[in-house]
């Protein structure tokens, strides 16, 4: 088939090496220009290098609703349209083009996790598993039929960095099995279940800011999700930032206000965390690094050199 690709950043990237590498011909690709957000400079492997070393037109937009783009995707002459990783919203004049219509690959069980930072909020949500999913796009966000769909486990001390690296690994098989599908003309994939549905919006600082409000065991998954290099999850001590660069939840249960640092145990220092910690039947965050304002990453027990005192979500 002639392919159009859409995307961007490493899941593009993958996406657009396993079209290259596969029977059917990449006639354009159309990616975004770089950008300084924290999130998208990292996996940041560049579409537009791959494209152009291989010969591939290239189109690079924020937006894809010009009438020069529309105008450049009729001449392609696209059998399908496959997009991964598109920032921004595509119109159905474009997505419907195509003969078979646009090929969407998501990083997520679909129809769970729709939107942004899929990776993340999974393992923040203590989600069994993860993986990818290729289905056909329509009018609403990441629901339309599947076509494919794979997934891998969590591990109990996986990062979120340890499950990009398992999920891109799926984005070549699950991508060209779905086009196999449709090239032997297959029209007819799994319906989502809305009613099973989540959208999810991006990450921003605000939202990798402990709230010791949380239980421990999702301020440890928290933390497990920020991990480098995404920017780690953070809290402040007597004004000032720290990054909690590791943590796990403590053995001990510790009762009173939560934020109080009460005790160093093992490598770490515990923090009471949870709403109802008044109780003393929570656990508390253990965290074992940190890293201060200044850069200075260090473990927990060589920082904390006394007890006593509050971490808070404010300075």
């Amino acid at each position: 088939m002639r392919v159009v690709m859409f995307g961007y950043q490493t899941w593009g990237h993958r996406t657009l090496q396993a079209l290259l590498d596969s029977e059917h011909d990449v006639v354009m690709v159309v990616t975004h220009p770089k950008s300084e957000h924290a999130y998208e400079k990292i996996w940041s492997d560049s579409v537009a290098d791959l494209a152009e070393a291989h010969g591939v037109p290239v189109v690079i937009r924020n937006r894809p609703d010009d009438e020069e783009l529309f105008t450049l995707l009729k001449e392609a002459d696209p059998d399908i349209i496959v997009a991964n990783n598109w920032r921004t919203y595509i119109p159905s004049r474009i997505f419907d083009l195509p003969r078979h219509g646009t090929l969407n690959v998501h990083d997520s069980l679909l129809p769970k996790y729709a939107g942004f930072s899929p990776l993340i909020w999974a393992l923040i949500n203590g989600e069994s598993e993860v993986g990818v999913t290729a289905h056909m796009m329509d009018d609403e966000l990441d629901a339309g039929d599947i076509v494919l769909q794979q997934a891998v486990p969590v591990g109990p001390t996986d990062t979120a960095t340890d499950l990009f690296h398992k999920t891109v690994d799926l984005i070549a098989p699950v991508t060209v099995g779905a086009l196999a599908r449709i090239a032997a003309g297959e029209t007819e994939f799994t319906p989502q279940d809305r009613s099973q549905a989540s959208f999810f919006h991006k990450r921003a600082e605000y939202d990798i800011r402990i709230d010791w409000n949380w239980p421990a065991e999702v301020l440890e998954r928290l933390v497990r999700a920020q991990s480098a290099p995404y920017p780690s999850a953070f809290t402040f001590h007597k004004g000032k930032r720290l990054e909690i660069v590791t943590a796990v939840v403590s053995e001990g249960r510790y009762g009173g206000t939560p934020g109080r640092i009460f005790y160093r145990e093992g490598e770490g220092v515990a923090i009471v965390a949870g709403a109802d910690a008044r109780t003393g039947r929570n656990h508390g965050l253990a965290i074992t690094r940190v890293r201060t304002e200044d850069g200075r990453e260090m473990p927990a027990l060589e920082y904390f050199t006394s007890m006593g005192g509050y971490l808070t979500a404010r300075p």
